[in-house]
């Protein structure tokens, strides 16, 4: 039996526990969420009671900053993941949602729905990234703070509804440059080492981090108070949400799973 939770963190757990499982028989209609991300692209399918049946992820660098380079590229990923999804859960999956960074120009978010829709999706629903992790966290007073590989994406949210939105550039591939450049990495190696030696990599993003936590103090000058909500992989660090939170001198609140959130709550937007 399907269990559902209004508990992100719980809402989390489940999508991880999909991934790399064989899934259930699903039940009635299907919404599938795709995240065209920077390094990683990721696909999210969510039974009728909004249950994550199957999660899955493909490497894909054909976004920058938000911006599909290539098209090709990336249409061959989503298609890659679809047909996967399809085969695993015996259905065709001819709907989905997609996400963009926001205030991007709209003909570079509309890149990203052709991407879905070239790959064989028929129906496509955009959405931006910020306003989709806030359909996972259900924050209703505070900054919910998408990091992404190529920028930093902001809202604010009262009583449950953006009254605010932003982006500045800056996210986790130019941590991966800092750090690259410190340890003498290539950018891949510098993302490795900072899955595989957090404690050591910490120090040495400090600055980085910083930089992050002022734009976030930039965009969200007007709410000084309200508590900053981490969505993204890009500051999956150990110690990452204490930097940011001296520095914004602000409560700041991280979930396991992070890379998740904005999937998911891309897949709770689809029709």
């Amino acid at each position: 039996m399907t269990v559902t939770t209004t508990d992100p963190r719980a809402r989390l757990a489940a999508a991880a526990a999909c991934a790399g499982t064989v899934p259930p028989p699903p039940v009635g209609p299907l919404r599938v969420g795709v995240d065209l991300g920077t390094a990683t692209c990721v696909l999210v399918v969510l039974d009728a009671a909004g249950a994550p049946v199957w999660v899955d992820s493909h490497p894909c660098g054909a976004l920058r900053d938000g911006v599909v380079v290539d098209f090709a590229g990336a249409t061959a990923a989503v298609r890659h993941l679809r047909d996967r999804a399809e085969e695993a859960l015996g259905v065709a999956l001819t709907r989905a949602a997609t996400a963009y960074p926001p205030c991007i120009p709209v003909q570079d978010a509309r890149a990203c729905v052709h991407v879905c829709e070239t790959a064989g999706f028929a129906d496509v629903v955009l959405v931006d990234e910020v306003s989709a992790a806030q359909r996972t966290l259900e924050v209703r007073d505070g900054v919910v703070v998408d990091v992404g590989g190529g920028s930093t994406g902001v809202g604010v949210f009262r009583d449950g509804v953006l009254v605010a939105l932003d982006d500045r550039p800056g996210g986790g591939h130019h941590l991966d440059l800092v750090l690259a450049g410190a340890l003498g990495l290539t950018v891949e190696g510098a993302e490795a080492h900072k899955r595989e030696h957090p404690a050591d990599a910490l120090p040495i993003l400090v600055p980085g981090l910083q930089r992050i936590a002022e734009s976030v103090r930039a965009m969200t000058r007007e709410v000084p108070r309200l508590p900053v909500h981490l969505a993204g992989g890009a500051l999956m660090i150990p110690g990452a949400d204490s930097v940011l939170a001296s520095w914004l001198e602000r409560p700041v609140v991280t979930y396991p799973h992070a890379l998740l959130i904005t999937p998911l709550g891309i897949a709770r937007s689809a029709p």
